[in-house]
């Protein structure tokens, strides 16, 4: 396998074929990036990671000081988990991933961020379905029905309308929101990563279930377009 190019796993999903791969760029110096594709499209690389980071500091910097159990839907490359496990008052932090190829890279230390994760007792992979979880009365934790959080942190849609499966399309609406925040705590935050700009619908939509909600624009450095990009996060806070 080349140094500059290397696929280091390929599997097919219940979502399409997922691959992840490592790739030396050099026009950045040489540095090594870590890519995850579905199908044809790009769900993440280490290349751009200041959202995912933004999410965990954006979202638990609204909770009231306190310990802190931790939902963080979608595990991808880990930058969202290692992000919030930089919060000391994280107590304990459940990811979900509906994907267990993905959880494996991280138990195989296939991805860099992996052995951090997986070395800290205040961390559990879950695989499961996040959505249908959020919509059920058992939540999140497989241990203890009914368990609720103090934070829950999104990052799997590209956005609240750009989905990777129409099924997740009614967790955005009210109802599925309002089942969301039923496994909140009071005064417990919602925080959801989206690669559009603030969508004021959505935004209507979580001030239908929450007391406070906002959109924050996240902009970083593109090298590879030699230019500033930016996405959304978005912050809800239960009454």
């Amino acid at each position: 396998m080349s140094r500059d190019f290397e696929e280091i796993d390929y599997q097919r999903t219940p979502l399409g074929e997922l691959t992840l791969r490592r790739r030396r760029v050099l026009a950045l110096g040489g540095i090594d990036v870590f890519e995850v594709k579905l199908g044809e499209a790009f769900l993440m690389s280490s290349l751009f990671h200041e959202v995912e980071v933004a999410l965990a500091d954006l979202g638990l910097g609204a909770l009231e000081p306190g310990a802190w159990d931790v939902v963080v839907g979608g595990l991808g490359l880990g930058y969202t988990a290692v992000a919030a496990l930089e919060h000391e008052a994280v107590r304990e932090m459940l990811v979900v991933d509906t994907l267990e190829a993905v959880i494996g890279w991280h138990r195989q230390g296939l991805v860099p961020l992996g052995p951090r994760l997986t070395g800290d007792r205040r961390c559990r992979l879950v695989h499961g379905d996040f959505f249908a979880m959020a919509g059920s009365e058992a939540g999140f934790d497989p241990e203890k029905e009914g368990r609720r959080f103090q934070a829950v942190l999104l990052d799997i849609d590209h956005s609240p309308r750009n989905l990777l499966h129409a099924r997740h399309g009614g967790f955005y609406e009210p109802d599925g929101l309002r089942r969301l925040a039923g496994h909140l705590h009071a005064g417990g935050v919602f925080a959801l990563w989206s690669d559009d700009p603030p969508d004021e619908d959505f935004l209507t939509a979580l001030r239908a279930v929450f007391a406070t909600a906002r959109a924050e624009v996240v902009k970083f450095a593109n090298p590879l377009l030699e230019r500033e990009s930016a996405s959304t996060v978005y912050v809800a806070r239960r009454g």
